[in-house]
């Protein structure tokens, strides 16, 4: 390979959240992090040189992006995904959890119902509550290690709610269904039939394995880009989440006007500079890095789906068909979420996200981080093997 993910980084004392801050956030000090989604790999040797140039000119003034900046999205979003955009339809935004409060706000009321389908990223709830608005779940079906969607009970739960907002999560984070063109057609359609806007939380949509396709939900008919929020980011993509930025796409014009004002109500305009310049350059210019990453995502996955058959059998891995966020099943442990929880932190010495923040549905599971280089992926599961043994 031409990109040398073996390579171990040293993070700590950088500050990094997913670091350098343990103690703060109840964990001990020695645990191994591979919790939050962002990656032990550099960014694309691309963008880091975009970025030095930048700060080597020493003005970091207010900025924005010339037409360049739309076309480079655009023709990303043409090659891989065969979806089209219009640069009116571009709202640039600090970060999907962003947007979406900013639909929430913008689109519904207060008291109003909002839905998600748990176990699901648990600042979509975050988002609902805090804004005063009402939670209401259509949790996914568990059955035969693979999650479906309970379409009766969606349609069911709009219609007892009034629910006036969808947020949707494709590729879906943590369980990593990647939704066939059939299951969001009738979730489009549902919605249609309710009138329900759909926020559509598409930021991990470039890590999709071998056999399984993503497909913008947008893009599937006219009808659903008209009711869609399409929420996109190079964050996770390209190793960037801490550059705050995000593109949103809006074809609605009313939906893009009321979405537009609730960002100028938060005294929120132009995005960091740094975070525009990233951003340009990795799709311009990141493509053969990110193709590379995936080859050896795919790796890192085929090494944990073989090291927990021969060694901890106990924990199964939930297949993914998108995102590099890992869902372990660890129901055959017999331990309840607290038991389960010491095991993982006190006995393994690892930081992973304990199912439950994703909803009560994921009582008896972990998430796991595999963006990092094989090596730490390997130290991570011997020492969850041993923490087993010794149970």
């Amino acid at each position: 390979m031409k990109y040398n993910f073996d390579e171990i980084i040293d993070r700590r004392n950088t500050n990094s959240l997913k670091y350098d801050f343990a103690l703060e956030r109840n964990k001990p000090s020695d645990v191994l992090p591979l919790w939050v989604a962002d990656m032990d790999i550099k960014t694309p040797i691309e963008v880091r040189e975009a970025l030095i140039k930048s700060a080597e000119h020493g003005i970091f003034g207010y900025s924005d992006v010339k037409i360049e900046y739309f076309n480079t999205l655009n023709k990303w979003f043409k090659t891989n995904f065969d979806w089209e955009t219009k640069q009116e339809w571009l709202v640039k935004a600090p970060g999907v959890v962003f947007a979406i409060c900013t639909a929430i706000r913008a689109l519904t009321e207060k008291g109003d119902a909002v839905l998600i389908q748990r176990p699901v990223y648990y600042p979509f709830s975050l988002s609902i509550v805090d804004n005063e608005r009402k939670l209401v779940n259509n949790p996914l079906v568990y059955t035969n290690g693979k999650y479906e969607i309970d379409f009766a009970d969606f349609e069911q739960k709009i219609i007892d709610n009034h629910v006036k907002l969808f947020i949707l999560c494709s590729p879906h984070n943590p369980v990593g269904r990647v939704w066939t063109k059939e299951e969001l057609t009738k979730i489009g359609d549902i919605c249609l039939k309710h009138n329900v806007l759909i926020v559509a939380d598409e930021i991990h949509e470039e890590f999709i394995y071998e056999g399984f396709k993503h497909h913008v939900f947008a893009n599937l008919k006219p009808e659903f880009s008209d009711i869609a929020i399409t929420c996109t980011a190079p964050s996770k993509t390209f190793n960037l989440a801490g550059l705050q930025v995000s593109n949103i796409f809006i074809s609605n014009t009313e939906i893009r006007r009321k979405f537009k004002k609730e960002i100028v109500k938060t005294g929120y305009c132009e995005l960091n500079a740094m975070g525009l310049i990233a951003c340009q350059t990795a799709y311009a210019h990141g493509r053969e890095w990110l193709d590379q990453l995936k080859v050896y995502l795919a790796e890192n996955l085929n090494f944990t789906r073989k090291f927990l058959a021969e060694k901890i059998p106990q924990i199964k891995l939930v297949e993914p068909q998108g995102t590099y966020l890992i869902w372990l099943d660890c129901s055959a442990l017999n331990l309840d979420d607290k038991a389960l929880e010491d095991l993982i932190v006190n006995k393994a010495k690892l930081w992973l996200d304990a199912g439950t923040m994703f909803g009560s549905e994921g009582s008896g599971f972990q998430r796991i981080n595999i963006t990092c280089p094989r090596a730490t992926l390997e130290k991570a599961l011997q020492q969850l093997e041993a923490a087993v043994k010794a149970l």
